[in-house]
């Protein structure tokens, strides 16, 4: 049964926003319990000053994030499916945004890439759909990054300066604004309309007689021309929609390789074939055509980076992305997310980014890099600030959810990253991976409960949300290129679960189910102790294996650790099994009881997250708590 009136006004600094006073700090022995934090303690003027503990990341697909239409056909035209615009993103949803605890909007797909609409009354030049992944196109073949998706815009004549007006917009609700870079590969064609003056596009000035040149964009098939991938299966073009392009033929003379690497002049079905790959001085053999950066300079900062750079000859693909990022940080960009960074060399990862932090030392650089041996190198030698820890804690979460892992493996997962913890940032979803509420993953919100509490409380590395995470979305919309499970990048749709938050544009939730309301609650409170509590910018210590060795009924679906510094202190508690509730007594060992400064005594717990509050009974230098955990609870108490 849908809510159909707007759910209550959450108070997002109750009860844990006012870190500076006694809600934090740590209790004498048998201090009372009762003191609570009121709705309206904290005004909104309030809110934008708050001091965040870490970072909070956002991440909106910004074409689906204010479509009202929920026809959902498949390979709907823009007409049919409706699209999301900048001027969504009103005050209300930016609100609704902050109360999540956000720092950092990732706005996903606003530098111009291929898309089937017809543009050409702006000048802008048709796209084949024979190199389009979908009727809207991905995100990741950017044909001009000197400008914005007309798409987004109500007037496409003034795209660039309506997300401008995004940016003011979200900075005024005190958050920051992040974009996509996609260094290793620009679409098939591309061709930008709004470059400066002194700027060339991409390959406008590269030998084609040669596979590779320094200073070529990108790498050719010599004596070979382009051809479309084989379809699989059933695969057709906008689902096999009429349109003047989709003939199977796209002319390009002499090939590129692929965005992916691929050599073919026909790349396969499953390469990246609407992108080519750019180069940047590494030849065909992988050896480099460019100054090495010394190993020392893994202990050094970015001036010392950007000092090193500055005297260097190098390649053209280098200046070109120089160019763009610099570009974006005028225009107030605060940060980028760097799609597949790993196959760009990092040498020019320091460039950049070193360049980036000279014009902005507090610029945001995410990289997204999958490879654990390469983790150490892209932090210290490529600047980078944060990298996605997917391979490691994620991969850990994902069968906790499914009901088939052990949480002992968290333990020794987050240790084998605990030099550069506060640098790997964690997620439950994003665009590349599944709904948790899908079928396919966990099939229920509420097992990514649990372990969205680990993910947000145990590092001090930032948090990422996905929009409509929040609200349980399943991403089981059928709606052209690829399979549900992941809410599409490609096409035209709603989204149903976040479209009942949307409200028709109110953003209060209105629409949502009781089930989805709470949901929402539930994530609210534990993005705010994330964001806010500060505890979280303090240490770590897992007290889990303590735990399985006590002899008690806490087994290895339960996970238990703590977070302290100076006088705030947060003890968290997590039952990931979905079946069994758990009851046991909790041990806070010696040495945390010692870091803790507590002597013998009961000390009163504030549960932050479902109000179940408990006492901490230190006795002979040792603490226990009594923990009684319905299936999938967890419990966030400070001392």
């Amino acid at each position: 049964m849908l809510n159909v009136t707007p759910t209550r006004p959450i108070n997002v600094f109750a009860p844990v926003i006012l870190a500076s006073t006694l809600l934090f700090a740590c209790s004498s022995p048998h201090a009372p319990s009762d003191t609570k934090i009121q709705e309206g303690d904290v005004t909104a003027a309030e809110q934008l000053d708050k001091k965040h503990s870490k970072p909070v990341v956002y991440q909106v697909f910004t074409r689906l994030f204010g479509n009202t239409n929920s026809t959902n056909a498949p390979w709907g035209t823009i007409e049919q499916n409706g699209v999301g615009k900048f001027s969504d993103f009103t005050d209300e949803a930016l609100a609704g945004i902050k109360q999540l605890g956000v720092s950092h909007v990732w706005y996903t797909g606003i530098p111009h890439h291929a898309v089937i609409n017809d543009y050409t009354e702006y000048g802008i030049s048709l796209d084949d759909p024979d190199v389009v992944k979908g009727r809207a196109g991905s995100p990741y073949a950017v044909k001009d990054y000197y400008n914005v998706n007309p798409d987004l815009a109500d007037d496409p004549a003034r795209r660039l300066e309506e997300f401008v007006a995004l940016i003011e917009r979200t900075h005024a609700h005190g958050m920051k604004v992040l974009i996509d870079i996609v260094p290793n590969h620009v679409a098939r064609r591309y061709e930008s309309l709004s470059k400066p003056d002194g700027v060339s596009d991409f390959g406008a000035n590269d030998d084609t007689s040669v596979e590779y040149a320094r200073d070529n964009n990108f790498y050719y098939i010599v004596g070979e021309s382009f051809a479309v991938p084989e379809p699989e299966g059933d695969y057709q073009p906008l689902g096999g929609d009429n349109h003047p392009l989709a003939d199977g033929q796209f002319d390009e003379s002499p090939a590129k390789w692929t965005g992916n690497g691929s050599r073919a002049a026909q790349p396969h079905f499953h390469d990246w074939y609407e992108t080519v790959k750019v180069n940047y001085g590494v030849k065909p053999d992988g050896s480099y055509d460019f100054p090495r950066l010394p190993a020392d300079y893994a202990d050094k900062d970015y001036r010392e980076h950007a000092a090193f750079w500055a005297d260097k000859d190098l390649p053209d693909s280098w200046h070109k992305f120089h160019d763009i990022v610099h570009y974006w940080l005028d225009k107030g960009v605060n940060g980028f997310r760097y799609d597949m960074a790993e196959m760009v060399p990092v040498e020019f990862w320091s460039y950049l980014n070193s360049s980036i932090k000279m014009k902005d030392p507090d610029a945001f650089l995410l990289a997204e890099v999958y490879n654990p041996d390469l983790y150490r190198d892209y932090l210290h030698l490529g600047k980078m600030d944060y990298l996605y820890d997917k391979v490691g804690f994620y991969d850990t979460l994902k069968p906790l959810m499914q009901g088939r892992g052990s949480a002992d493996a968290l333990e020794s997962v987050h240790d084998k990253v605990m030099d550069i913890e506060q640098h790997m940032l964690h997620f439950l979803e994003n665009h590349d991976e599944q709904r948790i509420a899908s079928p396919d993953f966990a099939g229920d919100v509420n097992k990514g409960k649990p372990a969205m509490v680990a993910s947000a409380l145990i590092s001090r590395a930032p948090t990422m949300l996905y929009f409509a995470q929040d609200v349980g979305e399943d991403g089981s919309e059928e709606t052209g290129f690829g399979d549900p499970t992941r809410t599409t990048i490609f096409d035209y749709a709603g989204v149903p679960a976040h479209q009942r938050w949307m409200n028709e544009g109110k953003f209060d939730g209105g629409q949502l189910t009781e089930q989805e309301s709470a949901l929402r609650d539930y994530y609210i409170n534990i993005m705010n102790v994330a964001a806010y509590h500060p505890a979280m910018a303090g240490n770590y210590q897992s007290i889990h294996s303590a735990n399985r060795q006590s002899g008690t009924d806490y087994s290895d679906q339960q996970f238990a650790f703590v977070r302290w510094q100076d006088d705030a202190r947060l003890l968290v508690v997590i039952n990931f099994d979905s079946a069994n509730s758990a009851t046991f007594d909790l041990r806070v060992p010696d040495d945390v009881i010692a870091r803790w400064m507590l002597e013998d005594g009961q000390y009163p717990l504030r549960d932050e997250l479902e109000g179940s509050d408990a006492t901490l009974v230190v006795s002979q230098g040792v603490g226990r708590v009594t923990v009684s955990l319905a299936p999938l609870a967890s419990r966030a108490w400070t001392l």
